[in-house]
């Protein structure tokens, strides 16, 4: 099996495993399952406990971006976000990364250690974020999504959704590539449950591969991005075709995982840390 590589600003990380993963820290209280909200101690002990299950990158966000979420200011995003990143320092230098939309929240992050931006509006919110990572050097998930999160569920429709989505995504990178960024700091994110319905959701989980394809088809560029992000941990598509309530919802995202990674997924964004690296320690064990 190919050993996986993500470079960062200054350094590169690998996995012998298909996927790296990405640990979620809910630095909020407004997060669509109660058991991911975690402030203070609360947070900084889930840091501890998903370095130690073994995540590649731990994802950190103080804003909420769930169905019918109202977006926050920069400052009380920072108010969560820096303690947070300033005592995971004082232990270990795994990758992290900062789910925000504002070159301000992610500059002052940056200067106290963090590697990713994880921009679920794919450059579009904020106009300078582009220079400050073409300077920074650090990547960027590039996330498609309808709308914003307080409208994004009203009736989403495509004709050719694998293909919007492609084209989207081509788009922003084209665009982040033009403001001075290296495409082998872009990463993809098809954005599953950001104004998509059940048949969306499905016809994306199994198109990782196909998405990153085609984007790599419409960039003339000597370097290509490589990485392609699947958030799929307890969302209401899990919920969908299991019945099951968010808290029951481990096994259904286990199953999607596995999938999304055979489809070409190469990050994998969860909740659970250690039993999807059981999932990818057995699913590598079988190829070998």
């Amino acid at each position: 099996m190919k050993k996986l590589q993500l470079n960062l600003q200054n350094r590169i990380i690998s996995t012998e495993n298909p996927s790296f993963i990405m640990g979620i820290i809910n630095a909020n209280q407004d997060s669509f399952w109660k058991g991911s909200r975690f402030t203070g101690k609360k947070a900084i002990n889930q840091a501890f406990k998903l370095i130690y299950e073994g995540a590649d990158i731990l994802d950190i966000g103080a804003e909420s971006s769930r169905p019918g979420a109202n977006y926050i200011s920069d400052k009380e995003e920072l108010k969560s976000l820096l303690p947070l990143i300033k005592q995971i320092r004082k232990f270990s230098n795994i990758p992290i990364s900062i789910d925000t939309r504002k070159l301000s929240v992610i500059k002052a992050c940056y200067e106290e250690g963090a590697d990713i931006l994880n921009d679920i509006s794919a450059l579009e919110d904020d106009e300078k974020l582009p220079y400050f990572l073409a300077d920074s050097k650090i990547p960027v998930i590039l996330m498609h999504k309808k709308g914003n999160p307080k409208n994004m569920q009203n009736n989403p429709e495509y004709e050719d959704i694998v293909k919007e989505v492609s084209d989207y995504l081509t788009t922003r990178c084209q665009f982040a590539i033009s403001k001075g960024i290296s495409p082998d700091k872009l990463i993809l994110d098809a954005g599953i449950g950001f104004g998509k319905n059940l048949n969306h959701n499905k016809k994306l989980i199994l198109s990782s591969s196909s998405i990153l394809q085609n984007v790599q088809n419409e960039l003339k560029c000597n370097v290509l991005p490589q990485h392609i992000v699947m958030a799929l941990s307890r969302k209401t598509c899990i919920g969908e075709l299991t019945s099951k309530k968010v808290e029951d919802r481990l096994p259904g995202t286990l199953a999607a995982n596995l999938l999304a990674v055979e489809k070409g997924a190469t990050i994998l964004r969860v909740h659970d840390v250690q039993e999807t690296l059981d999932t990818l320690l057995v699913y590598r064990g079988l190829y070998e």
